[in-house]
C-alpha cells in the first residue's frame, strides 16, 4: 500500500462521517508484520482519529496508541513510529514493552529523581527540587543527561566553593550524585516507571571528593540551657511567637527541628499527652510521651487555621521551615544575647542532660528515634517502651524543672541521686 497522505486522511474521515463505519488506514508496507495506522472511529458527535503501531506475531494482531490526529501529525507520527516501534517489530518483540527510545534530557533525569523522593514521602523532596532546578538551568535543561562530563561539574561547584561556601558546593555535589545515582537504578526498576530511560554509562559526580564531614560536638550546660529558654520566653527583641514556641519545645523534647517544625494538630493526643508522627527522617513511625512543661507549652498554643502549631510567619498555610528558625538563631547569637547555638546542638543538649539527670541512653535513644542497629531491634523488637518513655520524660522534666528554678544546690543534689 502507497504511503498515506493528509489529503487521504481528509477523504477517510468524510467517508467515515457520513457512513458512520469504523475504518482503519495504513502507511505504507508491512503488512503481516507491523506498520502505523490510523484507526477511525465514528462517535455521535464527531470522527476520532488514533495514531496505532500495529504488529502482527505469531498469527495474532497487537496495537498500541501512539497518538491522535490531529494533535499528533502524519509526519509527527511517522517518526515516533521508527524511533520507538519499528526496529521493535523487525526484531519480533511485542510491541507492548516498547516505548520512547529518546535519552532523558538533564531536566528529565532532575524531574524524575524529585517525584520519587516526593513519592517516597521525604520531606527532602522540596528542598532537593529548589537546588536541582538552580543546577538544570546552569548544565542545560534540555541536554541529554547522559552528556555530562564531570568537568563541566567541577566547573559549576568551583566557583561556590572559591566564594567561601564550602556546605553549598558539597550540597550541589551530593545532589547531582544522588540523582544520577538514582537514574542509574531507573533504567532497570521494574517496580516503578520513568517517562524516560536515561542511558547514563556512568555517574559524572562518582569522582568528585566530598567536604570532609565535621562532626558537631557543641551542647549547652546548664548556665547556657537555662540562658537561652529563658530569653525564648521573654525576648528583648520583637519575635514571631511560633518560633520561640518551636525552639522551647525542641529543647524540652530533643527531636529533629524537621520534624518538630511541621507539627499539626492531628498529631497531638492531648488525652495521651503523646505527640506521634506516623513517619519520620528514618522512614519508621515515632511517638513520644511530653514531659509536663512542654504538655503546658503545647496546649497553650492555638493551631492556626490550618491546624499548624508552629505556622510561618509569610506563609500561615504551611509550617516554619527549619532554615528560618536556624536563620532566626543566628541572628539572635549574633547579637549576643543568647548563647552560640545551632538547631543540632539542642538536640545533643537534649541528649547530654538527659543522661545527666538519670535517663538511660536506650531510653534516650528510643525517644530521640534513633535507628538501633543491633539485631533484636532492627528484626524482632516490636514492644513500642511507651511506659519506659514516659518514666524517663518523668525524669528529665523534674531535671529540666530544677535547672530553671537556678536552684544549684538541688542540681547537684538531683545529680547525684540519679548516679546512684
Amino acid at each position: 500500500m502507497a504511503n498515506l497522505s493528509d489529503a487521504a486522511i481528509r477523504q477517510a474521515l468524510k467517508r467515515v462521517e457520513l457512513d458512520a463505519k469504523q475504518e482503519s488506514l495504513a502507511d505504507g508496507e508491512g503488512r503481516g508484520t507491523g506498520r502505523l495506522v490510523l484507526a477511525l472511529k465514528p462517535m455521535p458527535t464527531r470522527v476520532t482519529a488514533d495514531w496505532m503501531a500495529q504488529q502482527w506475531r505469531d498469527g495474532k494482531r497487537s496495537k498500541k496508541k501512539l497518538g491522535s490526529y490531529p494533535s499528533m501529525s502524519l509526519a509527527q507520527a511517522r517518526a515516533v513510529f521508527q524511533r520507538d516501534y519499528a526496529n521493535v517489530i523487525q526484531k519480533g518483540r511485542s510491541i507492548k514493552i516498547a516505548g520512547d527510545t529518546r535519552p532523558g534530557s538533564v531536566g528529565d533525569l532532575f524531574e524524575a529523581y524529585v517525584k520519587a523522593l516526593k513519592d517516597a514521602g521525604k520531606m527532602s523532596w522540596k528542598e532537593t527540587e529548589k537546588g536541582l532546578n538552580k543546577i538544570a538551568d546552569t548544565l542545560g535543561r534540555h541536554r541529554p543527561a547522559r552528556e555530562i562530563e564531570p568537568d563541566e561539574i567541577v566547573e559549576l561547584i568551583r566557583p561556590i566553593y572559591e566564594r567561601g561556601k564550602r556546605a553549598m558546593a558539597d550540597h550541589v555535589r551530593g545532589y547531582i550524585h544522588a540523582a544520577y545515582s538514582w537514574g542509574m537504578k531507573s533504567e532497570h526498576d521494574y517496580r516503578a516507571t520513568s517517562p524516560r530511560r536515561f542511558r547514563i554509562a556512568y555517574n559524572p559526580a562518582a569522582g568528585i571528593p566530598t567536604e570532609p564531614k565535621v562532626h558537631g560536638t557543641r551542647w549547652l550546660d546548664e548556665d547556657e540551657f537555662v540562658q537561652l529558654y529563658k530569653w525564648l520566653e521573654c525576648p528583648d527583641v520583637p519575635v514571631h511567637p511560633p518560633y520561640l514556641r518551636a525552639l522551647r519545645i525542641l529543647m524540652l523534647t530533643g527531636q529533629r527541628v524537621e520534624e518538630m517544625a511541621r507539627l499539626h494538630v492531628s498529631q497531638w493526643d492531648a488525652e495521651e499527652r503523646i505527640l506521634d508522627w506516623s513517619k519520620t527522617k528514618n522512614g519508621k513511625p515515632h511517638a513520644i510521651p511530653l514531659p509536663d512543661l512542654a504538655v503546658e507549652l503545647l496546649e497553650s498554643i492555638k493551631p492556626n487555621e490550618h491546624g499548624w502549631f508552629f505556622p510561618s510567619m509569610m506563609e500561615p498555610s504551611k509550617p516554619v521551615s527549619a532554615g528560618t528558625l536556624y536563620a532566626f538563631m543566628w541572628r539572635q547569637r549574633g547579637r549576643g544575647v543568647i548563647p552560640v547555638v545551632t538547631n543540632r546542638d539542642l538536640r545533643r543538649t537534649w541528649k547530654t542532660l538527659a543522661g545527666k539527670a538519670g535517663v538511660p541512653k536506650e531510653i534516650r535513644d528510643r525517644l530521640q528515634n534513633h535507628t538501633l542497629q543491633d539485631v533484636s531491634s532492627k528484626h524482632y523488637d516490636r514492644w513500642q517502651y511507651m511506659p519506659e518513655k514516659r518514666r524517663g520524660m518523668d525524669t528529665w522534666n523534674a531535671f529540666v524543672t530544677t535547672l530553671l528554678a537556678r536552684d544549684h544546690a538541688k542540681i547537684a543534689a538531683y545529680t547525684a541521686y540519679a548516679a546512684e
